[in-house]
């Protein structure tokens, strides 16, 4: 009978295969694993499921296996190739379409890679910038002016539209529409089929593909699914300070810092869970991470672990 893999253990599993296939690891690299993999058989478990995976790659056609994670721009980084390989290790091994969502990416409108940022005026004169890792469509037509958001997040500043017909502004996504009432406001894809809205100016509308619309006023931020819009949180405008290539940290707990950082540099940015709850305040650059972590590292008892330049752990100081 085949062992059961949790998710922390299938993730550790997903790590190991990125840097034993990808990475140059040396001897202490090696000694390592042979010690992770000597734990028991839920981690040989794991390894095998990794190693399955690591053969759908193959088994893909020419450009669209190893190359997908080999190469870096414009194909899908590193750490967005390893949330995929972490997905693919929790469900049985099937389904090409695992695979379209990088590629849609590479189809869409306008995109941006990790850690590049992206400014563009629209037809009506609205603007719209593009966070890292992002990519979206523009449709503009006589009855209403569309961006659809495929991944990452986007910051739109509307303007009064100059067509007579006075067309509406829509940002759509996977879970629904965010309709803009005269404003400025961002949407960000999330994890579990979630969107973030935050409101900087006026109001949005945001209308759930099977849940009544919610309109989201400045100063506001919420999660909205499918099935509804979460609970309204207060937001200022640091929530957009990402459009200077900033990160303002107010209080934060360590472990989100790091969370944000790392969807703006290539490979594993990962936070040992002992300093995790560290609280942290400050402005950090997002166009230099390494450059942040060193900063982190002489402001807080943390040591950054360069194990590979795309596998970056933030532990505790020895």
């Amino acid at each position: 009978m085949a062992q059961p893999c949790g998710d922390a253990l299938l993730e550790e599993a997903a790590d190991w295969a990125m840097a034993m296939r990808y990475g140059a690891p040396g001897e202490l690299d090696r000694a390592a694993f042979d010690r992770w993999l000597a734990q028991g058989p839920q981690h040989a478990a794991a390894w095998a499921r990794a190693q399955a995976v690591f053969q759908t790659f193959d088994r893909l056609p020419r450009g669209l296996g190893q190359d997908v994670l080999r190469t870096i721009e414009p194909q899908p980084d590193r750490r967005r190739a390893l949330g995929l390989l972490g997905g693919l290790l929790l469900v049985p091994p099937a389904g090409a379409l695992v695979w379209q969502q990088p590629w849609r990416k590479w189809r869409a409108d306008v995109a941006t890679a990790v850690g590049e940022r992206k400014a563009l005026d629209l037809p009506d004169a609205s603007e719209l910038v593009l966070n890292t890792d992002s990519a979206a469509d523009i449709t503009f037509t006589a009855a209403e002016r569309r961006i659809h958001l495929h991944s990452g997040e986007i910051l739109v500043t509307t303007h009064a539209d100059p067509a007579p017909a006075l067309r509406p502004l829509l940002v759509a996504t996977a879970f629904g529409e965010i309709r803009a009432l005269g404003t400025r406001f961002s949407v960000r894809h999330l994890e579990n089929d979630l969107a973030r809205v935050s409101v900087f100016r006026h109001a949005v509308e945001i209308r759930p593909l099977d849940a009544p619309p919610h309109v989201l006023r400045q100063g506001e931020q919420a999660d909205f699914g499918r099935g509804g819009v979460r609970r309204p949180e207060a937001v200022d405008d640091s929530a957009a300070i990402w459009e200077q290539g900033m990160l303002l940290a107010q209080d934060m707990r360590l472990g989100e810092v790091i969370a944000e950082m790392a969807r703006y540099r290539h490979g594993v940015l990962r936070c040992d869970p002992a300093v995790a709850g560290i609280r942290v305040s400050g402005a950090i650059s997002l166009a230099d991470t390494d450059r942040g972590l060193d900063l982190l590292a002489q402001t807080l008892p943390v040591r950054i672990q360069r194990r590979t330049p795309w596998w970056v752990v933030v532990a505790p100081r020895a």
